[in-house]
């Protein structure tokens, strides 16, 4: 399910109480200031399996939120929130965290807690029972209003994997859910608790997913239960161990299939070929979807970019294979 609400087509006088009681039947009882000036915001809830995900993108504004009733052990929540765009601070049990993009933090529902910024910010809240976190990470004294890193390894698979989940909330099937919820909890462990010492299996495995990735990326029918199939491994664990990178499987593929029609379309010798050949030879399979996706990751659609770079504004032409695999390499290496 996902639920969408914006102040862009409201009256600028009406928009200030639209976003308070949009606000108020997520977060509940919570005192919202907003500033007097213009003021603007969207709110998109998106259902990840049985927890919500919910991005707040919003002019500054402040709150501060009362605990709900927590002597109900249903009533106890976990919010991650991890922070996109502008920098925010919150507020809790005395802690004071101040957020920038890619930064996450914890907050409990049962105590009091406040939240402001002084510029336009966005970030996702996922909300997850007290009890669904303390068992995945095995412990009940869970740190809140602490900052993890977005600039640390795991900080910043946290982050991915947080947008993975809002962006992919819609395609996932219900497994592929259960595996990105497993995933995500296993990186969010690793940041409040240490990174744990990776399985030699998974690390091997992993390895072997990425080489048959490779070696099988032109062919349209690659997909989850083929790889699992050559690995000898259910599906979900296949994107269990996968989305521990910090991107789900269907990414990392559609990236790389991506980043083939890029070095294509800039190719002087693959000008005789046309932009929906190029794309059906990297394993794309509908032309509409290939050209929304290549503007989603380049910023700019296939033909205006062919033009550029076969006019000669693409500078790193003969490096960019290279290059990429040398940063598929990096991402994907594990820790020492």
């Amino acid at each position: 399910m996902s639920q969408l609400f914006s102040t862009e087509l409201l009256p600028a006088s009406d928009r200030i109480d639209a976003w308070q009681w949009n606000a108020k039947q997520i977060c509940g009882d919570c005192s919202i200031r907003l500033p007097k000036a213009s003021f603007h915001g969207t709110i998109d809830i998106r259902d990840v399996g049985s927890l919500r995900l919910t991005r707040f993108s919003s002019s500054p504004l402040s709150f501060f939120k009362r605990p709900s009733d927590s002597s109900v052990p249903e009533n106890r929540f976990c919010i991650v929130i991890t922070q996109l765009a502008g920098v925010r601070h919150y507020h809790q049990n005395g802690n004071k965290v101040l957020l920038q993009p890619g930064d996450s933090t914890l907050i409990d529902s049962a105590s009091p807690w406040s939240s402001s910024c002084d510029t336009d910010c966005s970030r996702l809240y996922l909300r997850v029972p007290r009890w669904i976190m303390a068992d995945h990470l095995r412990r009940t004294d869970i740190p809140v209003a602490h900052r993890i890193s977005g600039d640390a390894r795991e900080g910043a698979a946290l982050c991915r994997l947080s947008q993975s989940l809002y962006n992919e909330a819609g395609p996932l099937t219900e497994e592929e859910v259960a595996a990105a919820l497993e995933a995500y909890f296993v990186v969010l462990g690793a940041c409040l608790c240490g990174h744990p010492h990776p399985e030699p299996r998974a690390v091997e495995l992993r390895r072997q997913i990425h080489h048959y990735i490779e070696t099988h990326l032109l062919e349209p029918s690659l997909g989850p239960a083929e790889i699992a199939a050559a690995m000898g491994i259910s599906v979900r664990h296949l994107h269990r161990l996968f989305l521990v990178t910090g991107n789900t499987l269907g990414e990392y593929i559609r990236s790389r299939r991506l980043k083939g029609c890029y070095t294509d379309l800039a190719n002087p010798r693959m000008r005789e070929r046309t932009i929906t050949e190029i794309a059906f030879f990297w394993g794309f399979s509908d032309s509409a979807h290939f050209s929304h996706s290549f503007r989603k990751e380049f910023g700019i659609s296939p033909r205006a970019f062919r033009a550029q770079a076969l006019a000669g504004d693409w500078i790193e032409r003969n490096c960019l294979r290279d290059l990429f695999r040398s940063e598929v390499a990096e991402l994907y290496s594990e820790p020492n």
